[in-house]
């Protein structure tokens, strides 16, 4: 990653993938400009989808959610750069990248101060052709090879000593080819100790209890079995 900083902002990007001014990268209009938003997604805020020049991106701001969102909607409390939510997310994706794990490559990411606070987004690679759990589950029931691989996933994030704090099963994608994608970095960090492992799985297992529910999606409580078994490397 090059780093370009000034007294009040700081853009990391990825020269292989970011041609000319990379501030430009963060603006949608400009995306508009170029016919090159191809969609979007609503969460917090809205993520863009935007064709980059050599790959298809998606775009996010950093919103603050809870009450304290409701206040103060997208700024946070400057303690240094690194330390800002973009970089660090940017940081763990390149760890996680060299860990061999399937989560998006990250292009840039950009924080502009103001005061004692500032602002920030991120760009990452939008993974082709993937789905994520919630969306396939609403059509068809997966297999219990499917929930087993869905564990040893985790299990190799684990392994790794990351922590995906929001670890559900809309931030798990699947693409074409069957392959298992983390996305959403967010607020996640490599952590020490054990307890926060049963704590991942509980929330995991948590949203697949809370889509059925929700939206009845196609699963049963008992394929959570297999998840754990993938998870603890049990083969069959």
């Amino acid at each position: 990653m090059e780093v370009e900083q000034s007294d009040n902002e700081c853009i990391w990007f990825d020269p292989e993938l970011v041609e000319g001014d990379p501030r430009h990268y963060f603006d949608i209009h400009y995306w508009h400009q170029q016919a090159a938003v191809t969609g979007s997604a609503k969460g917090r805020g809205t993520t863009f989808f935007v064709r980059g020049p050599k790959m298809e991106m998606a775009l996010r701001h950093y919103y603050r959610g809870g009450l304290f969102g409701k206040l103060v909607k997208d700024q946070y409390w400057f303690t240094g750069w690194e330390t800002t939510r973009c970089g660090a997310e940017l940081t763990l994706l390149a760890y996680l990248r060299a860990k061999k794990l399937p989560v998006p490559r990250p292009v840039a990411a950009r924080a502009v101060k103001s005061g004692r606070t500032y602002r920030a987004d991120i760009l990452v690679e939008k993974v082709p052709g993937a789905r994520d759990l919630v969306a396939i589950l609403c059509e068809h029931a997966l297999l219990a090879h499917d929930y087993r691989a869905i564990g040893r996933l985790v299990r190799r994030l684990h392994d790794a000593g990351v922590c995906h704090t929001d670890l559900n099963i809309h931030n798990i994608l699947r693409d074409k080819k069957g392959k298992l994608w983390l996305i959403d970095f967010d607020k996640c960090q490599q952590r020490d100790g054990e307890q926060w492992k049963e704590d991942n799985l509980a929330r995991l297992h948590r949203s697949f209890k809370k889509e059925k529910e929700k939206r009845q999606i196609h699963w049963q409580p008992e394929d959570w079995a297999a998840v754990l078994k993938g998870y603890n490397k049990i083969r069959k």
